[in-house]
């Protein structure tokens, strides 16, 4: 060979003997005849042989060509597999273990997903609700959505929003308070806090300074069993407005002081992982659009 082969011109050797004439393959290949004679005349003195045989009627194989044409479908169904094997390398696809709170789980985050899974069907989504053993820096889980800021790390930490507070009652115990439904004195309520274990909750904090040393009549440490309660007619609890609302409970008044950020943390060694990022898009885009829902009674 008198200079290096390029392999495209394999594509120019298939469509002529395909066709059998200079302008069939121009037609199939969306080129020029000129282009596609200068091309074939460049891939024969590279291989040094013929590989047609001028004819009136076309273009011939000859004996060469003939033992050539099926290495060149070779090279082209490989040439297939390669931009099938990029196209493939390009989907969504593997298992995402997202932290997060249970209280943020199921209401929110679970009900979206049936929107994430129908554009990344191969996707797959392992939600962790026990937080507080969860490391991104030991690798626990790949992206959290958490109401705490992450500690400096290796980690890209995204503001997602606010989650906003207020105190909640359900009809049934607002109709049936010493100085009814509107009465700004909270002196004869009974109220439903946190344990001692979750005293540090902006929540908590903000409903002990209300309390002025008086105790709750139930604590829990969960937000669940706090719903749950308050539906139940126990007391007043400060609660995230849009659990609230889904639970049916009415609003006293709003507590900014208990209102706590949202934020999206994601191990830096994945943030440009692409199931990874799908899901991270996902959260972006599911919590902006229900910004107001969540800060807002």
């Amino acid at each position: 060979m008198n200079t290096a082969l390029i392999w495209d011109d394999a594509r120019i050797f298939l469509a002529i003997a395909r066709s059998g004439t200079l302008s069939g393959a121009a037609i199939a290949l969306e080129m020029g005849i000129a282009t596609v004679s200068r091309r074939l005349d460049r891939l024969e003195a590279v291989l040094g042989m013929p590989l047609f045989s001028r004819h009136q009627q076309g273009y011939r194989l000859t004996d060469d060509g003939e033992v050539l044409l099926e290495r060149a479908e070779a090279l082209e169904h490989a040439g297939h597999l390669f931009g099938e094997a990029a196209r493939h390398q390009g989907r969504v696809a593997g298992c995402v273990r997202l932290a997060t709170a249970e209280n943020l789980a199921n209401p929110l985050i679970i009900p979206s997903l049936p929107q994430l899974f129908a554009c990344h069907p191969e996707l797959q989504v392992e939600i962790v609700s026990g937080v507080q053993t969860v490391n991104l820096h030991r690798r626990d889980a790949d992206l959290a959505v958490r109401m705490v800021k992450p500690e400096a790390g290796n980690v890209t930490i995204k503001r997602l929003g606010t989650l906003g507070f207020g105190l909640y009652g359900s009809a049934s115990y607002l109709d049936a308070r010493i100085n009814g439904p509107e009465a700004g004195s909270f002196d004869h309520d009974r109220f439903i806090g946190w344990a001692e274990s979750h005293s540090h909750l902006p929540a908590a904090r903000c409903l002990t300074s209300m309390l002025r040393g008086r105790r709750c009549q139930l604590e829990t440490t969960t937000l669940s069993a706090q719903i749950a309660a308050a539906t139940a007619g126990v007391g007043l609890a400060m609660v995230p407005h849009f659990i609230a609302r889904q639970a049916g409970l009415i609003c006293l008044r709003a507590e900014p002081g208990a209102d706590q950020p949202l934020w999206l943390a994601i191990h830096s060694d994945l943030s440009h992982s692409r199931r990874v990022r799908a899901v991270a898009d996902h959260l972006i885009a599911l919590f902006a659009s229900r910004r107001n829902e969540l800060a807002q009674p």
